[in-house]
């Protein structure tokens, strides 16, 4: 009698083991952890934003040669901060991890990488926030799995997922956002990942709520384009025709950043003093041309809206691709996508300036999609957000541009953790 008992007793624990199958929708409590995760990755985005706008109007403030001294200390500090607390990578990490350790995105580092980044992006250099973003809310995906026991796919998913809510939250693209975080993985073998894309729209899509709620940003264009009108189906070609102009840019681009980066490793120096050499030369560039400072998130409607002439357009062209290069060599922490679409804006009023009855809004957006694509090799993502942040109606030119972009991109990428591997 015990035994039946017993028997009874394990059988009613394996059915209240079980989940509850009451549910006819495709919705499960999978979507509430997606959702939970998309909160917290935009609150994250949210309270990083504003800090790093306080921090920015406070540093604004020294303008003149006194950019030269802010910028060497702010690197300093920086790279203390990195010697100290711990290296947290950069996206060649992030993406390793993604791609060989089970999409464990470790979040140890994060409040070195949150110090250092602020510090950096702060002061002027030329990275973005977005690498930050979506190394600090994908290990958030992560430690969000490893509360929930969460393994395999499940937590790749989730860690992804968490990528795409920090990158959404900037942009105001959720579809891009959710893309990117695959495409950026590897670009031949993005399929392997799009288990993760429901979760990464879901996360994404709750992140831009809350990010819009505490920032306003990402409602609506951000880059104030003239309005492109087709004009027929050579349009088409001049895209293409731009992309390869601006994809040779991106060439230049790349080895300029080889050179930087076997010049800083030429001599094995702590990281501290890399930042401060970086530092130093990032100031003195931002002195002699002030709008190579900052990331571009605001300078690309400076750029827009001016009237530069040519010869002041290559020398921003030419002093941004240094100023990027030596800021992702010398340890400045940041993204490099909002200052591509700078040169790549750049590049466009060049093409203008040269060719005057080429459109321009089309020539802009080509150059954008196409050094981006090239260099990060996503031209999915890319189209989609360039579609959004410049409210360009036409979405199959950016397509063609992005498209050369990426076709005619070095064999051997930017980002080396994008290189096949076992």
């Amino acid at each position: 009698m015990k035994l039946k008992r017993r028997r009874k007793l394990i059988n009613y624990l394996n059915i209240l083991d079980q989940p509850i199958r009451f549910n006819p929708f495709v919705f499960s409590r999978m979507f509430l952890l997606w959702a939970l995760l998309g909160l917290m990755g935009g609150a994250i985005a949210g309270l990083y934003w504003i800090v790093l706008e306080l921090l920015t109007h406070q540093l604004a403030f020294f303008d003149g040669w006194l950019v030269i001294p802010v910028m060497a200390i702010s690197g300093l500090l920086a790279g203390l901060v990195i010697h100290f607390i711990g290296d947290p990578g950069e996206i060649h990490l992030i993406v390793n991890n993604i791609r060989f350790n089970k999409g464990k995105l470790d979040p140890k580092n994060n409040p070195s990488m949150i110090i250092s980044s602020l510090l950096c992006v702060g002061s002027g250099g030329s990275l973005g926030p977005e690498a930050p973003l979506v190394q600090v809310t994908g290990s958030t995906g992560s430690w969000l799995g490893k509360i929930f026991r969460l393994k395999g796919e499940e937590l790749r998913s989730l860690s992804i997922a968490g990528m795409a809510s920090g990158f959404t939250a900037l942009f105001g693209a959720p579809l891009g956002g959710s893309l990117f975080s695959l495409e950026i993985l590897h670009h031949k073998h993005a399929v392997e990942y799009y288990k993760a894309i429901i979760p990464a729209l879901v996360a994404s899509s709750f992140s831009y709520i809350v990010f819009a709620l505490i920032i306003q940003l990402g409602l609506g264009a951000t880059w104030d384009l003239s309005t492109y009108e087709y004009s027929g189906v050579f349009d088409f070609g001049y895209a293409v025709l731009f992309a390869i102009i601006a994809t040779a840019v991106g060439w230049g681009f790349i080895y300029c950043t080889k050179f930087f980066k076997i010049l800083f490793e030429k001599r094995q120096m702590p990281i501290y003093v890399k930042t401060l050499i970086g530092g130093i030369v990032l100031g003195t560039i931002a002195y002699y041309l002030p709008l190579t400072r900052y990331f571009g998130h605001h300078e690309i409607n400076v750029l827009i809206q001016g009237s530069f002439p040519l010869s002041l357009l290559f020398g921003i062209l030419i002093f941004k691709i240094i100023a990027i290069a030596v800021t992702v060599t010398s340890g400045w922490r940041g993204g490099f996508i909002i200052p591509l679409f700078f040169v790549g804006a750049t590049m466009g009023l060049i093409i203008h300036h040269i060719a005057p009855g080429t459109n321009l809004t089309l020539a802009i957006i080509s150059c954008m999609a196409a050094i981006n694509a090239c260099v990060t090799r996503t031209p999915m993502s890319t189209t989609i957000l360039l579609a959004t942040l410049t409210g360009f109606s036409y979405f199959i030119p950016i397509l063609f541009a992005s498209l050369t972009g990426y076709f005619l991109a070095p064999r051997l990428p930017f980002i080396g953790s994008q290189l096949d591997k076992e």
